[in-house]
């Protein structure tokens, strides 16, 4: 184990839980000290949790021997480096390695971002060279993706699968492309959920609001940058804007100020929220929506198609005390248009006649406690109606966010784009469908992957808000991909579908 930093340092402690020796390599004494230091508090940590015994945790930590120097790694069957991201640096690493191990030996780096291929063609056997990408924390988090390379010989891939296994791991194996499948996907949904909040689309709050009570992920892209690090995002979107050149790659600028302002995230105390605020709430940093409520209209005209979503919305209000009226010339404090995907909210709120006292409602999953709804302002809506219309979604017990009367809302605005990223990985053969939702699960925390976020939803209705979002904004990164089209036209899941690529 080259490099014992937090993340070295972890992956040290896998495998020696897993009965394998660990060789220690680190650039001095200090150093060295500061990883054994890092691998003790979490065997510590595991101690005091009842996770491990003090016997345990002795054996285990008799399996990581501290090493002098590189020529201590001569007998090794796998080496792994996990120093910092800067290539120089890596193939200096590597070099030594060619010095001093067995030709067999595999020799693998922990890079998230760098090119694989690139380390491996300076090694004088890059046939043995392999990505194992593990995941922070490496003790907990389960994914490792497994790269391989044009120059990966025969047999390698697979050793290094069958290893991640041993380690209670689950292996993706991949081709080298700039971030693999987890960074790749992750990082375009939380930049452009940062351009959002740049260019005043929704507030830090709604938006990481959006993605958790209406998406279910974890947290909310903007919480989660600042957990990962704002410097850290803008490396790896730099380099997947070197490799593919696309707008969708190309980092927002507010992400580049920032990071050079040094608000760099938690590890700063200070990102794109302030953790050094005193009067700020751990609810704020998770993205909750802490504004105060006006209160909620006592009449309300509803507007809406016709249909279940109307009738509900109805039955809640009129069991919440508020009288519901379904015409629009009767004065009422609000008018509610029960908002449909796709469709812009502006048009009914003309036709009512009353246009500034108008929002839109529109509910992402079925009306119930907890539910996000989306309360659609338009151009003409008032502030008085924005926040009636907010107070009432809070009051039949949906969780309010606001978003302008733009194709997708917020939720979809969000969401929809990273489906298709994950769609576009599929369509060139990069992985497949159930790669794509494991890497994403296990290494991303989601509960749900990606595809299973398209057949929940249904193809058909995702492609309707690709569509909408391309035809309004033409950004390319909106397009639909044409195997999404193929699977909404088909009308099959892509857990039943067809799968290109491996």
């Amino acid at each position: 184990m080259i490099g014992l930093g937090t993340m070295g340092a972890g992956i040290a402690e896998v495998f020696a839980r897993a009965g394998i020796g660990v060789v220690a390599i680190e650039a001095d004494a200090a150093a060295m000290s500061r990883g054994v230091g890092i691998l003790d508090a979490s065997l510590s940590r595991a101690v005091t949790r009842g996770r491990l015994t003090a016997a345990q945790q002795a054996e285990i930590r008799s399996r990581i021997r501290p090493a002098a120097g590189f020529g201590e790694a001569a007998a090794v069957d796998l080496a792994i480096e996990v120093v910092p991201e800067r290539m120089a640096i890596k193939r200096e690493i590597f070099a030594e390695l060619d010095r001093v191990c067995s030709p067999d030996a595999i020799l693998a780096t922990n890079t998230s971002s760098l090119s694989v291929t690139a380390i491996a063609a300076a090694s004088k056997h890059p046939g043995r060279v392999i990505g194992m990408h593990f995941f922070n924390p490496a003790p907990v988090m389960r994914l490792v993706e497994v790269v391989s390379t044009v120059l990966t010989t025969d047999g390698v891939t697979a050793a290094a699968s069958d290893l991640a296994r041993r380690l209670g791991k689950t292996p993706v194996e991949i081709g080298d492309r700039a971030g693999f499948i987890a960074n790749a996907l992750l990082l375009p949904y939380l930049n452009h959920a940062l351009h959002l909040m740049a260019t005043g689309y929704a507030s830090r709050a709604d938006i990481d609001l959006a993605a958790t009570a209406g998406i279910g992920l974890p947290m909310g892209p903007l919480a989660l940058l600042d957990l990962i690090g704002l410097d850290t995002a803008l490396s790896i979107m730099d380099v997947l804007h070197g490799e593919f050149g696309l707008p969708r790659y190309m980092p927002t600028p507010l992400l580049r100020r920032l990071s050079d302002a040094g608000r760099t995230g938690r590890k700063a105390g200070r990102g794109i929220y302030d953790y050094a605020e005193s009067s700020g709430s751990d609810n704020d940093h998770q993205g909750g929506n802490s504004r105060a409520s006006a209160a909620a209209p006592k009449a309300v005209t509803l507007i809406g198609a016709g249909d279940d979503v109307e009738a509900e919305l109805a039955s809640a209000m009129a069991t919440a005390g508020i009288n519901v009226t379904r015409n629009a010339a009767h004065p009422t404090d609000l008018v509610l248009i029960a908002a449909e995907a796709g469709r812009p909210v502006l048009p009914a709120s003309l036709a009512a006649g009353r246009p500034q006292q108008s929002v839109g409602l529109h509910l992402v999953g079925k009306l119930a406690a907890g539910t996000l709804a989306e309360v659609v302002q338009t151009s003409l809506s008032s502030a008085d109606a924005i926040a009636a219309g907010t107070a009432l979604a809070a009051k039949l017990g949906l969780v309010p966010v606001r978003a302008p009367d733009r194709p997708g809302f917020l939720a979809g605005q969000l969401l929809y784009a990273h489906l298709a990223d994950a769609v576009r990985m599929c369509q060139e053969g990069y992985s497949n469908p159930t790669e794509i939702d494991t890497a994403m699960k296990l290494g991303c925390g989601y509960p749900r992957g990606p595809f299973e976020l398209i057949d929940a939803a249904g193809a058909a209705t995702v492609l309707t808000g690709l569509e909408a979002m391309h035809e309004a904004y033409g950004y390319p990164e909106f397009a639909p991909p044409p195997l999404l089209a193929e699977h909404a036209a088909a009308g099959i899941p892509f857990s039943a579908g067809p799968r290109p690529g491996r």
